[in-house]
């Protein structure tokens, strides 16, 4: 199918390039802090913004008028949208794709006509990866879209939903690894509760925490060995999300022992719709050892709903990339583009020039990062700020070993009268400003 007008694949052209389509900072071959720019930032093309969504909203219906959206046979719209997807990734020059089991086929009328549906298109899918050297970050299932889970997934009070849910889950996860995914996500999207007068709260709970130990036991079960990954969302669509954000969701992990299997898979929206920054999310999850990848996007401030835009604050992106870095980086994780373009953006190629901007966007995020960690300033004020930590008689106050009381009769010994110091907000920004 003739879809895209641009039929070249996007190149690097350096910053001064005057072409709209080609790529001013994004270099995939340039090396960054010993690892290339592709290697770095893993990005992902993703299914359903980009090949599914007919561009409506509550207040307005489609205004793509996408040829595939209106074809007698869903399966050869499936077909078509499978080919588009390898011609998207083969112009932005992006190595992965992402998916949930819904986009990639239609759903037919019962669940066994849906994994017939889902394994088809996948083997269509496995003979375009071997074309195109392409390769799948991850696979989820939609449990949110059908009415059958108005009430929740893993969490729906009915446990023919739940039972439904585990059939579900096994052939989308059975998919992913045959596709050689090398993450699953689980993202029930509906799990939470609008008000406790006909809920339990406590059930609700332990029916999540069970699920995702179901997940976990067949994973290791089939030798899949990527992890789990579960998406922080608050807010929508329920009034109360179980899977708030990366604070609540390591609450679950702990209680059944799944923070080894299981990682965060962090949306910048998200984040932002839970009261925290990209940034914060990213470096508690690292700093818990659950940080596993990114759904990259922004939202409208002024909303308060998750608009899904393409990202283009690059000060934003350069403190993300900067935990990112701090992390480590990636290793089976990336960054997916859970982004679509506005609704009034009607022009096939507009589907790409989002992508090359927020590629370009993302890039200079990098070089900036890695120039703020090579400079050594803000690390250097960060040390410094908590240098009286390395001290012996500190560091020991922290030992299991530590009393209060011990402690108090060391700060009456000595005398310790704590004197306030500046944390220089104002001169570390202004740092980061001049980077």
């Amino acid at each position: 199918m003739n879809f895209y007008l641009h039929k070249d694949a996007v190149k690097y052209e350096g910053p001064n390039s005057q072409n709209a389509l080609a790529f001013k900072w994004y270099n995939p071959s340039q090396q960054v802090m010993g690892k290339s720019m592709r290697d770095h930032l893993r990005f992902a093309v993703c299914y359903w913004h980009t090949l599914c969504w007919p561009g409506g909203d509550p207040f307005g219906g489609e205004t793509f008028n996408r040829e595939w959206h209106h074809m007698a046979d869903p399966m050869k719209a499936a077909e078509v949208k499978a080919e588009l997807m390898f011609e998207t990734l083969r112009l932005l020059d992006i190595d992965y794709f992402t998916f949930h089991d819904l986009d990639i086929a239609p759903e037919g009328k019962n669940l066994q006509e849906f994994n017939a549906n889902v394994s088809a298109i996948a083997k269509i899918l496995e003979k375009q990866m071997a074309k195109h050297n392409k390769k799948l970050l991850w696979g989820t299932a939609n449990m949110f879209s059908n009415r059958r889970f108005m009430a929740g997934a893993a969490t729906n009070p009915d446990p023919d939903v739940f039972a439904y849910c585990a059939a579900q889950v096994k052939h989308a996860l059975d998919v992913t690894h045959g596709l050689g995914g090398e993450n699953y996500v689980m993202w029930g999207g509906r799990e939470g509760y609008e008000t406790l007068i006909n809920t339990r709260i406590g059930h609700e709970l332990h029916q999540a925490g069970r699920f995702l130990s179901l997940v976990v036991d067949y994973k290791h079960k089939i030798g899949f060995k990527g992890p789990i990954l579960i998406e922080p969302k608050p807010k929508e669509p329920s009034t109360h999300q179980y899977d708030y954000d990366v604070a609540s969701i390591w609450g679950m992990l702990k209680s059944y022992g799944l923070e080894k299997d299981v990682k965060m898979n962090i949306e910048q929206n998200h984040a932002i719709l839970a009261g925290h920054t990209f940034e914060h999310e990213i470096a508690l999850a690292s700093s818990l050892g659950i940080f596993g990848s990114l759904d990259l996007n922004r939202g409208g401030y002024q909303v308060g709903w998750d608009t899904d835009q393409f990202a283009m604050n690059v000060p934003e992106l350069t403190l993300m990339m900067l935990e990112v870095i701090r992390a480590g980086g990636f290793t089976t994780g990336g960054m997916n583009f859970d982004a679509k373009i506005r609704r009034q953006s009607i022009d096939p190629d507009d589907l790409l020039h989002a992508h090359v901007a927020s590629m370009d966007a993302c890039a200079r995020g990098l070089l900036n990062a890695a120039k703020i960690i090579a400079d050594g300033k803000l690390d250097a004020e960060i040390a410094k700020r908590y240098s009286g930590w390395d001290k012996p008689e500190n560091k020991a106050m922290l030992d299991k070993g530590a009393s209060l009381d011990a402690i108090a009769a060391r700060v009456h010994k000595d005398k310790i009268e704590p004197q306030p110091r500046s944390a220089r907000q104002e001169y570390l920004e202004g740092l980061l400003n001049n980077v």
